[in-house]
């Protein structure tokens, strides 16, 4: 009952393909906790119809487990998705405008941004100049400057006004509630 996984990223030495003569058996199902000879170990995984494996082989003898494998695979796959389920994700919205933009889209852009922020999204602010309107550049960073300013109260600046080819934007994190 040799299983080697040598495809997956993870993978662990079971039965004949631990390489080591002398291991440390650990684990509930071994009354012999201690340093060992693998044959011993073998012998009392195949005694109770389970697998001898390596769970670190960088430990001066390896730490080994009498355990079921593929018992043990599926924990560590259920543990993974448990870990990743409870990580936050957090979404990078965009909002752009030009740097003549009038009073009345620019608030209607702060509101779409306010939502975005108590929400728990970054916001990236782009203001895109078009053929000519790049000679406005100073406009642009005072347009972003002033959504900052105004959007204070939800977010604060991550990243101040950067240039990148036609277009300035700034970053905006949620502020901590």
């Amino acid at each position: 009952m040799s299983r080697f996984l040598p495809h997956k990223k993870e993978f662990h030495k079971i039965n004949d393909n631990i390489t080591a003569v002398i291991i440390r058996l650990v684990g509930e199902y071994s009354k012999q906790n201690g340093i060992i000879s693998k044959e011993i170990a073998i012998q009392l995984a195949t005694d109770k119809g389970l697998d001898l494996v390596e769970v670190n082989p960088k430990a001066d003898p390896p730490v080994c487990k009498i355990l079921d494998y593929k018992k043990f695979l599926y924990e560590q796959k259920k543990k993974k998705k448990r870990f990743k389920s409870k990580q936050v994700k957090v979404n990078t919205k965009e909002i752009r405008f030009g740097p003549q933009i009038g009073d009345h889209d620019g608030k209607v852009k702060i509101k779409s941004a306010e939502k975005f922020l108590m929400r728990g999204d970054k916001v990236k602010v782009f203001v895109f100049f078009k053929g000519r309107s790049i000679v406005y550049k100073n406009q642009g960073k005072i347009k972003l400057l002033k959504f900052a300013e105004k959007i204070e109260e939800y977010g604060k600046v991550e990243q101040m006004p950067v240039m990148e080819g036609k277009r300035m934007y700034m970053i905006l994190a949620p502020k901590k509630m």
